[in-house]
């Protein structure tokens, strides 16, 4: 199992929106709103890591109004 935390800064107002949209995608399991330089945290598991790459870049990335990312995994 991997782990893994996005961070996402994102156009002003489209918080929620975005966090909706994130909650479509199945591998995430959490995600929320915050203040500051991120405005949302989005967590995510997978089998590998390779499926970590495959959902940054065809699923999170492709998502409207995302200026830029982060991304944290998790090691055991």
């Amino acid at each position: 199992m991997e782990k893994a935390y996005m961070l996402i800064s994102c156009e002003v107002g489209e918080e929620q929106s975005l966090c909706s949209q994130l909650k479509e995608i199945p591998e995430i399991t959490n995600c929320i709103i915050t203040y500051g330089s991120y405005d949302v945290v989005a967590e995510f598991v997978t089998d590998s890591p390779s499926q970590i790459n495959e959902i940054i870049t065809s699923k999170i990335r492709k998502l409207k109004k995302i200026r830029s990312t982060i991304t944290l995994r998790v090691t055991n």
